[in-house]
């Protein structure tokens, strides 16, 4: 089956709308685009990249899913995953999954990096049966094959010999995927941040005092796993030294509920990479980029906060004895035990004095300006 029009136009749509050149014609990176937006790739034809990780939202799923949209639902229409789909904006700058000379896990793609790269992230769904559930990647280059075009394209790029080996096929598939991936139109760097940077825009008063406490650990611990150059004022700052932390993040008992694996289980983060076996990575989760962070809830690896403000405070709490602060506003509750109450980073977590409204607000602002000039529309005023 080819695919149809109309998902060739919407893509091209996108593409016209966020003012960012689209891949030159008969290009890995052009094949990969029209890989990324293909539903065909899902069993059901229903389902494509684009569905989970959407340009118009931050590449990330906008959809509510029946969960607010904490997490994904597959291409069987009724499976629910248990974690929320990463932004996959700026993913290319996560180095490769490795263990540094620290002893500490750097990179990988997803939470838990149970990927290596991108290319190995983006031959994880359609295999995965909670997702686009192929059976194969055998079955997978049979839905390529129905598509004239991809016959001729993986021909040009990788050779007349490409299909026969299903392997190298499904590899090319990846590649390409990740190519795409890693254009312009998924890290533009053109926020409110970035033009402050080049000298085209002026930071508010808030936003200034914002930027002030993010970067200076006097005042807050933001950016002692949300900042991966040395200068604050460098150049292409993703906001993740991809780290992986424990921040005693709650279990989401309303997505347990809907996807129907109840608080017993126990997501075990890092732990659940098939590389790691150590205890003591248990419950760590990969530190995100914070690019987009304003526009691409709900919050943490599981969507339990629906607010950017309730994550602020919910850091807060590991500084303020104020019982009030101990209350999440989003349950009117205290704050629920961690899923995983061991590994936690107390270190990271306590450093820094307790926040204000004003300094809770200034954070708001500054994050806001990490956001895509062609998401900026999205900003509640």
């Amino acid at each position: 089956m080819k695919i149809s029009l109309l998902v060739v136009f919407l893509c091209a749509q996108i593409l016209v709308n966020t003012a960012i050149a689209a891949p030159a014609k008969d290009t890995v990176e052009s094949l990969g685009q029209m890989l990324y937006f293909d539903p065909n790739l899902s069993l059901n034809r229903t389902q494509s990249c684009a569905t989970c990780h959407s340009p118009e939202r931050g590449f990330i799923d906008p959809r509510d899913n029946g969960v607010q949209g904490m997490a994904s639902l597959g291409d069987d229409g009724k499976s629910i995953g248990d974690r929320n789909a990463p932004t996959a904006a700026y993913a290319s700058f996560s180095p490769d999954f490795h263990l540094n000379a620290k002893g500490q896990y750097i990179g990988g793609q997803f939470y838990d990096g149970r990927e290596k790269d991108l290319k190995g992230q983006a031959g994880g769904p359609p295999l995965n049966p909670a997702e686009m559930a192929m059976p194969n990647k055998q079955e997978v280059i049979k839905r390529l094959q129905e598509n004239t075009k991809y016959q001729s394209l993986f021909k040009k790029l990788y050779g007349n010999s490409i299909f026969e080996d299903i392997d190298q096929a499904y590899l090319a598939m990846t590649q390409s995927i990740e190519a795409f991936e890693k254009t312009d139109l998924f890290s533009p760097f053109n926020s409110k941040y970035d033009r402050y940077l080049k000298g085209t825009y002026k930071l508010t008063t808030q936003e200034d005092l914002g930027m002030t406490l993010f970067f200076s650990q006097q005042f807050t611990n933001c950016n002692i796993c949300h900042q991966l150059r040395k200068l604050p004022s460098a150049r292409k700052e993703t906001f993740s030294n991809y780290e992986y932390h424990n921040i005693g993040t709650p279990t989401n008992s309303i997505l347990r509920v809907a996807n129907g694996l109840g608080d017993k289980h126990i997501d075990q983060g890092l732990l659940e990479n098939p590389l790691v076996q150590d205890k003591n990575q248990a419950g760590k989760i990969k530190v995100p980029t914070l690019r987009n962070i304003s526009v691409t809830g709900p919050y943490m690896h599981n969507g339990v906060f629906k607010d950017l403000r309730t994550v602020i405070l919910f850091y807060n709490k590991y500084n303020t004895r104020s019982a009030k602060r101990q209350i999440n506003p989003e349950t009117s509750k205290k704050w629920r035990e961690p899923e995983v109450n061991k590994n936690i980073s107390l270190k990271e977590l306590k450093t820094g004095p307790a926040l204000d409204n004003k300094r809770i607000d200034a954070l708001l602002a500054f994050l806001n300006t990490l956001t895509d000039k062609r998401y900026e529309h999205l900003l509640t005023p």
